[in-house]
């Protein structure tokens, strides 16, 4: 079986990290290339602990990041030298370099949300910039495999999903497939741990700003994110969906845990919800629906690619939805992993726990 040879960009950031653990455990996976502005010239080794488990093929760790343009110097073709690209980039750079590589005729995820929203216009408005591939939006698929998954399996670029609205659509989607949700109030009140806002030094990610505190940023319809939960949750409910957005920032490295507030018609119980979802993600090796008195934690999914869902009445018709992730994994690198699995043909679970 001929091996998928994988060029990271953006490698020295978390998420990029995080894939390089993943595809070190990857039985039909290397990490060929990887990418840094900033840290060229060095070892992934040098930047990050190697796990010592991985063995023989943690030898990916010694890899030597590259500027962006040594991928394009040499006269060997880039699709002679990989087979698939990851894009670990902030916002804005993706979309060139996701132009390039798919001209030179290479498979790409895109872990920013560069893809993600369907109207440059609205991509515009939410992110400030111009989108200078506008005719791609049309070829990438929305990578949320428990909803796309003979899509993806046919892309050629796929738009990695955000953290927060994998956490907030996987909980939502039954609900909104069902057209239990147009029309009426949600609110999505999530708590992130801080490695979601990246590795780049910032004052508000400093351990004495994070330690003992806890508190919501970017509230009252400002997070990027929601433009991305609205979009998903109006093309499955086939009207207009509103949220109400709250992120949290928890002085934990990782994991996002989503409380999600709806109100449904008569007849509705927790027991009908577990019913209905559990019903809905049969089969789906990465979405855990728990029983009814049973909550979803963190303690549940970190280090996993799994979603864990349940449900508290909140007395009349309204109830709680809770959905647990790690945000780095099922939030970013695992489920772009698990992508990656569905576009080549492989068992969706390939290098990820479960």
């Amino acid at each position: 079986m001929e091996q998928i040879r994988v060029g990271v960009f953006g490698a020295s950031g978390y998420t990029g990290y995080e894939l390089i653990k993943l595809l070190a455990n990857h039985e039909r996976a290397d990490v060929v290339m990887a990418t840094s502005q900033r840290y060229a010239g060095q070892r992934v080794s040098d930047l990050y602990t190697r796990p010592p488990a991985l063995g023989v093929r943690g030898a990916q760790f010694d890899l030597t990041l590259v500027d962006v343009d040594a991928v394009w110097a040499g006269e060997t073709p880039l699709a002679e030298r990989i087979d698939a690209a990851f894009f670990c980039l902030p916002h804005g750079e993706s979309m060139p370099m996701v132009a390039r590589v798919r001209e030179a005729g290479v498979r790409a995820i895109d872990l920013s949300a560069d893809f993600r929203l369907r109207d440059p216009a609205v991509y515009s408005r939410w992110y400030n910039k111009t989108h200078v591939a506008p005719e791609m939006l049309k070829e990438a698929v929305y990578g949320l495999p428990e909803v796309y998954r003979e899509q993806i399996a046919g892309a050629d670029l796929v738009a990695n999903p955000g953290c927060y609205p994998t956490s907030v659509l996987l909980a939502l989607y039954p609900l909104a497939r069902e057209g239990r949700l147009a029309g009426g109030r949600i609110i999505a009140d999530s708590k992130s741990g801080t490695s979601g806002a990246g590795r780049k030094l910032r004052l508000s990610s400093h351990f004495c700003e994070v330690n003992e505190d806890f508190k919501p940023y970017s509230i009252g319809r400002a997070h990027r994110h929601l433009s991305e939960m609205e979009q998903e949750l109006g093309v499955w409910s086939g009207g207009a969906v509103r949220v109400t957005f709250s992120p949290h920032l928890l002085p934990v490295n990782r994991g996002i845990l989503s409380t999600i507030y709806v109100t449904l018609e008569a007849g509705w119980s927790v027991e009908r919800l577990v019913e209905v979802y559990s019903a809905a993600y049969a089969g789906e090796a990465f979405v855990q629906v728990l029983p009814a008195g049973r909550l979803a934690a963190l303690a549940d999914v970190v280090q996993t690619n799994r979603c864990a869902i349940s449900f508290a009445h909140a007395g009349g018709d309204d109830y709680i939805v809770a959905s647990a992730i790690d945000n780095l994994v099922k939030g970013a690198s695992g489920q772009a992993v698990q992508n990656m699995n569905l576009m080549f043909g492989l068992d969706e679970g390939m290098g990820l726990v479960g």
